[in-house]
C-alpha cells in the first residue's frame, strides 16, 4: 500500500496518520479478540451477507466481503499508483528505477526462500511461502514520518518505489499461485470486462461511471472464475487514463479521491478483521512453530538481507546509485524497515490457508515480525542521527 510522495523536507502527515489509524485498528482487534467479546468478534466475521438482483446473487461471510470486496478497492488504488509511478514517477526511467527494482526483487525472493527452508518438510505449510515477501508501506511510512529528518527524503522515495514493485510482484504471485479451480466461462466473461476497460482507456473516456460499471462486471466475473477478485481492482486502476485535460487526469483525480478512504477506512477495517489473534496461552514455543517462525525469519531477517544485500551489490557494480544524502548504514536501516509486512502479508495468508488455527499462526508471525522490524529500524535511525548530530525536531 503506497501513499503520496513525501515532501522534500521529510514531512509526511498522511503516512503518519495512516500508520497511526492502521496501528490503532490492529491494537483494537487484538484487544477485542482477547476480551470477553472475543466470541462475538469471531461470530461477526462469520456472519453471512447477501447481495441479490433477481435470480443472481452473491452470498459471503463478512470477512470474505472485506477480503474480496473492500480489498478490491485497495488493489484499485495500487493499480493507479503502479501506472502513475511507471509513467511519470521514480519508476519511469531505467536509471531511477534500477535500485528499487533490484532491491524489491532481492527483498521478495529472500524472505520466500527462508520461509520455504523453515517449512520444507510440510507441503501444506509451503502454501504460505509468499506471506513474508511484501512490505506494508502505510506502517513503514508512518515510522518514517515519526522519525522526521532522521530519514533522508531520498530513502523515503526509495522505500515507496520499492513497495510499489513489491505490490506488483505480489499481484503476479496471487494471480499465478493463489488461484482456485478455474471456471472457463466466468474467466472468459472477465476477459470481456478487461477488454472493455482497455477500450475505454484507448478512447480516453473520462467519465468514472463507465469504468465503475465495467469494473463491477469484471469483479463479479473474476470472483466466480476462481482467480482472486481483487485483481479486477488492479485492472480498473491500470485502465484509467493519465492524459491531462485542464491540468487534471482521471487517474490522478480518482487516486486522490480514493486514497483517504483506503488509508483511513478500508485498510483499518481489513486490519480489524484480520489482526485479531488470541494471545491466550502464548509461549515462546508458539513463536517457534514452523509457519510462525518462517514468517518472522522471512520478514525480519530475509527482508533486510534481501533488500540491503541486493541494493549494496547493485551500487558496488555501478548498476544503481546510492540515494542522495543516504549512507550505507541508513540504507541498512531502511532495509530493516521493509520487514513491516502487515496488510499484504495478512492478505496473502488468507489466500494461502483457510484453517483458523493456521491463520492464527500467520497473524502472530506477521504481528511479531512487523513490530520487531519497526522498533529495530527506528532505534537504528535514532542512533545514527545522534552520532551524526541530526536534530530531533522535524
Amino acid at each position: 500500500m503506497t501513499a503520496e510522495a513525501p515532501a522534500s523536507d521529510g514531512s509526511d502527515n498522511s503516512g503518519l496518520y495512516g500508520g497511526v489509524v492502521l496501528g490503532l485498528a490492529a491494537i483494537a482487534a487484538l484487544i477485542v479478540a482477547n476480551s470477553p467479546l472475543g466470541p462475538q468478534y469471531e461470530a461477526l466475521l462469520r456472519t453471512t451477507g447477501e447481495v441479490r438482483i433477481g435470480s443472481i446473487g452473491l452470498s459471503k461471510t463478512v470477512d470474505h466481503w472485506i477480503n474480496d470486496g473492500l480489498m478490491a478497492v485497495f488493489f484499485l488504488l495500487v493499480g493507479l499508483e503502479i501506472k502513475r509511478e511507471a509513467l511519470e514517477g521514480p519508476l519511469s526511467s531505467a536509471k531511477q528505477a534500477a535500485l528499487p527494482v533490484i532491491a524489491a526483487f532481492g527483498g521478495f525472493v529472500t524472505p520466500a526462500a527462508i520461509f520455504a527452508a523453515v517449512n520444507w518438510a510440510d507441503a501444506h505449510a509451503l502454501r504460505g511461502w509468499a506471506i513474508p515477501a511484501a512490505t506494508d508501506i502505510a506502517f513503514a511510512l508512518g515510522v518514517c514520518a515519526m522519525l522526521g529528518r532522521k530519514v533522508p527524503a531520498s530513502l523515503k522515495i526509495f522505500l515507496m518505489a520499492l513497495a510499489i514493485i513489491d505490490d506488483l510482484m505480489a499481484i503476479i504471485v496471487i494471480a499465478i499461485f493463489y488461484t482456485a479451480d478455474l471456471s472457463i466461462m466466468a474467466l472468459a466473461l472477465g476477459g470481456i470486462g478487461v477488454g472493455a476497460l482497455a477500450v475505454l482507456n484507448l478512447l480516453d473516456v473520462r467519465r468514472p461511471s463507465f469504468y465503475l460499471i465495467a469494473g463491477l462486471f469484471t469483479w463479479v466475473c473474476v470472483l466466480k472464475s476462481g482467480v482472486h477478485a481483487t485483481l479486477a481492482g488492479v485492472a480498473v486502476g491500470l485502465a484509467m487514463p493519465l492524459t491531462r485535460h485542464d491540468g487534471h487526469s482521471l487517474l490522478e483525480d480518482t487516486e486522490h479521491a480514493l486514497r483517504p478512504w483506503v488509508i483511513f477506512a478500508i485498510v483499518p477495517i481489513f486490519a480489524f478483521a484480520n489482526a485479531g489473534v488470541s494471545l491466550h496461552g502464548l509461549t515462546l514455543s508458539k513463536l517457534a512453530e514452523p509457519i510462525t517462525l518462517g514468517i518472522i525469519a522471512g520478514l525480519f531477517v530475509g527482508k533486510q538481507i534481501g533488500v540491503f544485500g541486493s541494493s549494496l551489490l547493485a551500487i558496488r557494480l555501478g548498476l544503481a546509485a546510492m540515494p542522495e544524502g543516504a549512507t550505507t548504514a541508513k540504507l541498512y536501516a531502511i532495509a530493516i524497515l521493509t520487514g513491516i509486512g502487515f496488510t499484504m502479508s495478512l492478505f496473502i495468508g488468507t489466500l494461502a490457508f483457510d484453517d483458523e488455527a493456521v491463520l492464527k499462526q500467520v497473524r502472530l508471525g506477521v504481528l511479531a515480525a512487523s513490530l520487531l522490524s519497526g522498533i529495530v529500524a527506528a532505534l537504528l535511525f535514532a542512533t545514527l542521527s545522534r552520532s551524526n548530530g541530526v536534530p530531533a525536531s522535524r
